[in-house]
């Protein structure tokens, strides 16, 4: 049995100390920033990262299923998508996770950015947090990143079925750091939608949000392979690949901030 002497702060929301009275309206309102209000699922931004492993797979796919895919005011001028594998040893808030995902190489305004287009993982604090900060398109599932003998290799799990698999050599050839840290400082591009409690819908934006403070540990290429399959829920072969075009792998650190709306649908 648990016991716990005097007047307990547990279970509060983040930060408020013990009263003894009903929360008011201002006090809801300074300590509301994530659901629940009470033990809520992570604490407040911005997020920081160490140690965080990519496993990217950039590929060729069908241009007229792509445009489908890309919601305007985006653009797509070629039929190219990156599935990456990232594995999060080090997360403030966050903790230990691996997440994995199909983004896609855009522009907005005429500037270079890429648009995530799924992402699967296996924690469920950086799912809330994602969906419900910047509208990241995540869902529960079970990727992993691991070296296995002379290669890297990603799997993606969802429903107890293996939905894609990419292989790498493992650090053939050292790349460019700058060539990296230039790609991981474009914008990127989330389509953030929230309903209303009676269903209809409520946020319909595109949020824009940049990678901050990143350091390039270390970079390299090699041969690599993708395969993807079908699944009714979790579509990430509805981008098929049609041709291998690079495969890199590189470590480091970085913060993710809070984003800002670039594009409202509804007004």
């Amino acid at each position: 049995m648990l016991f716990v002497v005097g007047k307990s702060n547990v279970n509060r929301p983040y930060g408020q100390q013990y009263t003894g009275v009903l929360m008011n309206k201002k006090q809801i309102i300074q300590n509301a920033f994530s659901m629940p209000l009470y033990s809520p699922s992570y604490p407040p931004g911005p997020y920081r990262f160490i140690n965080r492993e990519y496993l990217i797979i950039t590929y060729e796919t069908d241009m007229s299923l792509l445009r489908e895919t890309v919601p305007e005011p985006l653009e797509v001028s070629k039929p190219i998508v990156k599935f990456e594998f990232i594995r999060m040893p080090d997360s403030s808030g966050f903790g230990s996770y691996t997440e994995s995902g199909q983004v896609i190489p855009v522009k907005f305004k005429g500037k270079q950015g890429i648009y995530i287009q799924s992402m699967f993982l296996n924690d469920y604090a950086p799912i809330a947090a994602g969906r419900e900060i910047w509208g990241f398109p995540k869902k529960l599932a079970n990727p992993e990143l691991k070296i296995q003998k002379e290669a890297l290799v990603g799997k993606l799990e969802y429903g107890g079925c293996c939905i894609a698999t990419a292989t790498m050599g493992y650090k053939y050839a050292e790349v460019s750091k700058s060539k990296i840290l230039k790609s991981m400082q474009e914008p990127n591009y989330l389509l953030k939608i929230i309903p209303h409690a009676n269903g209809s819908l409520q946020i319909c934006e595109l949020v824009e949000y940049q990678l901050k403070n990143i350091t390039i540990k270390g970079a390299w290429s090699g041969p690599g392979t993708l395969e993807l399959v079908p699944h009714a829920t979790a579509s990430v072969a509805s981008l098929p690949v049609q041709k291998v075009i690079s495969a890199e792998h590189f470590l480091s650190d970085l913060t993710l901030p809070y984003g800002k709306v670039v594009y409202n649908y509804i007004s």
